[in-house]
């Protein structure tokens, strides 16, 4: 199934649920009890946001190995994590700014977990067990802060850093999912879930013995090789087989100062 969040007319934002392209609104949140209305809503009408408010993004660097090489990095034993903000969360069709404090910011199409049930200390063999569903989120990287920094922080977080959606699709095989990233069409990374170094069930084990995760939490799995700058008036188009597609153009950073 396939759970969103959206917002139809002047309508106070909510959770939704898709049905051969038309939308039904949810009594209650996917991850409590809930009810769903009859979905009569055409996709077309609403504005589609972020499908989850997560309390934190858990990430995962360097989690293909063809990456790790292109950045000349060594491949990980463990995994390497860092956090993005919730700050830096957009939805589907909005807008990526670049900062310009970077000369450099790249895309880094990925996978993420939603997580569904609070979990700490949990075995690889139970992890899936935890998992709501599946959404695509492009982690947005200021390639040049993030070499200069030495730690990410910075270069993860800026708003519009972490565009995400367009829906959760809870029905999906992580095993096996093709990832493409497109740039004004042409194709820029390609590559199968199951090039990942760290399996899924791994990774939530090994998060869930520093820190709970919560219903709602994003684990965000890594990136394949390909990634590249981002310019003014570009768009892109992160596909994940059995999900969807998640666009955003790219624009300059507003004025930052009034």
């Amino acid at each position: 199934m396939r759970f969103l969040r959206y917002q139809f007319e002047n309508n106070p934002p909510q959770y939704g649920w898709l049905h051969e392209g038309q939308v039904g609104p949810l009594d209650g949140s996917p991850f409590e009890g809930y009810r769903r209305q009859e979905a009569t809503i055409a996709l077309e009408q609403v504005r589609l946001l972020p499908p989850v408010i997560p309390q934190k993004i858990v990430c995962v660097g360097r989690n293909y190995a063809d990456h790790a090489r292109e950045q000349d990095a060594e491949i990980p034993e463990i995994p390497l994590l860092f956090l993005k903000p919730p700050s830096s969360i957009i939805a589907h069709q909005a807008s990526i700014y670049l900062p310009p404090q970077s000369h450099q910011v790249d895309h880094e199409a990925e996978l993420a977990v939603v997580i569904g049930r609070t979990c700490r200390w949990v075995s690889s063999e139970t992890a899936l067990s935890f998992v709501f569903g599946y959404t695509i989120a492009n982690d947005v990287t200021a390639r040049d802060l993030q070499r200069k920094d030495g730690q990410w922080t910075r270069a993860k977080g800026f708003d519009t850093f972490c565009p995400l959606g367009p829906w959760i699709e809870t029905d999906f095989d992580p095993a096996d999912a093709l990832i493409t990233c497109r740039v004004n069409e042409e194709l820029r990374q390609m590559s199968s879930t199951r090039e990942m170094i760290f399996t899924i069930s791994q990774l939530i084990a090994f998060v869930s013995s520093i820190m709970t995760l919560e219903p709602g939490d994003l684990l965000l799995t890594g990136t394949p090789a390909g990634v590249g700058p981002l310019q003014p008036g570009d768009r892109v188009d992160i596909s994940i087989e059995g999900i969807g597609s998640l666009q955003n153009p790219v624009r300059s950073s507003p004025s930052i100062f009034a």
